[in-house]
């Protein structure tokens, strides 16, 4: 790949970036755009900047996620962030019928336990399918989980903490088959591997721009499939989410026909604008040519870790693995530290480091850190 648009993010002169599991790195454009949002606050006295531009940004950012999703315009909203995401959808559910379990997997991020759980004060049950190597989970064993009484299905594409990926295909078919709703978790995938959120058949789609997206915090984003737009009503809810919110009516809310239903209260504008040059960089470079980098990348981590003797925390498989590799170690946050003592941005988790390489990346940078880590490891 001869065009990695490193000139586009200024950090990557001070270091090896291989953190974007986490935090990307920031885009020069970044700057300019958050520039704009401010001149935009500062001029208002003299022109509208909701009329100018705000109101419609969350509709422009929603639509180009969309493009990075797989997804239809007007069908990606955008959210506070992915916690809020997932309680906007559970706040749709009904667990007082006899349809009133939550299947989900034991290698979620923690906040998907954290909501799920917490339905069952309002009467849900949550079954956790359990990973028996820590690594991957059996897709037999979730797809026999999901039954007739399965109200929800919430599973991540890549799980955060092995990189695991499902196939969502066969879990939207059974799920579908009973009756089941599905929420596919994809901030470890968006911006690093191609999404087709919509053939998929997921009913929704949560994550956020901070990772991957090379975004700034506090820009979440909640893909609603079309046909539940005008049946679903949120009771996590704020006058954005009105058909008509500039009528400030009173009484209960009657919602936008839109994904804008699943909104809450007023967007964070600066949010909005520190995210867009990163999607749009991606967009530019194309999911394709980011994915055959990333899976050329991690196979090399992947291999020289089975050749050394590596503690491999990831599937040796390309098509079972996100764009992360993580390797387990004994200190893991000193590991981190002495990495980034030496100019490598990884992070840690308990029992392992996680190591992403991205499209903006060089091989030099790669196979530096792996002689480091040979160094570090043994």
């Amino acid at each position: 790949m001869r065009d990695r648009r490193r000139e586009e993010f200024p950090s990557l002169s001070r270091g090896i970036h291989l953190l974007s599991h986490s935090l990307g790195p920031m885009p020069r454009r970044a700057r300019e755009s958050m520039t704009v949002y401010l001149d935009r606050w500062e001029r208002y006295g003299s022109e509208n900047a909701w009329e100018a531009e705000w109101w419609d940004l969350s509709r422009k950012a929603g639509d180009l996620l969309g493009r990075i999703l797989g997804a239809p315009a007007g069908s990606v909203g955008i959210q506070p962030n992915a916690s809020v995401a997932i309680s906007a959808v559970a706040s749709c559910l009904d667990f007082t019928g006899p349809r009133r379990k939550i299947v989900t997997t034991a290698l979620e991020f923690p906040t998907m336990e954290y909501i799920l759980r917490e339905q069952e004060r309002s009467g849900a049950r949550l079954e956790v399918v359990a990973s028996e190597d820590g690594v991957t989970t059996s897709i037999d064993r979730l797809l026999e989980a999901i039954d007739e009484e399965t109200v929800l299905t919430a599973v991540s594409h890549a799980s955060y903490r092995s990189s695991f990926r499902l196939d969502p295909r066969p879990i939207v078919q059974r799920a579908h088959e009973i009756g089941s709703l599905v929420l596919l978790d994809v901030y470890q995938t968006a911006g690093v591997l191609p999404l087709e959120v919509a053939s998929w058949g997921v009913d929704f789609a949560v994550g956020g721009t901070i990772k991957w997206l090379c975004g700034g915090p506090a820009c979440g984003y909640l893909f609603v499939q079309p046909d539940l737009l005008r049946k679903l009503e949120p009771r996590l809810t704020g006058w954005i989410a009105h058909a008509e919110p500039f009528e400030f009516a009173p009484g209960r809310i009657r919602y936008d026909k839109g994904v804008r239903r699943f909104a809450q209260g007023t967007p964070s504008i600066p949010a909005l604008y520190s995210c867009l040059p990163g999607i749009e960089i991606l967009l530019d470079v194309g999911a394709e040519t980011i994915a055959l980098e990333s899976r050329r990348r991690t196979q090399q981590m992947v291999d020289t870790a089975l050749d050394r003797g590596w503690d491999l925390k990831s599937p040796i498989e390309a098509t079972r693995r996100g764009g992360s590799v993580m390797l387990g170690a004994d200190d893991p946050e000193r590991l981190s530290d002495e990495l980034s003592r030496r100019g490598v941005l990884v992070d840690w988790r308990p029992g392992v480091v996680r190591i992403s390489p991205h499209f903006f990346n060089t091989d030099e940078e790669v196979a530096q850190t792996l002689e480091i880590l040979a160094e570090l490891l043994g």
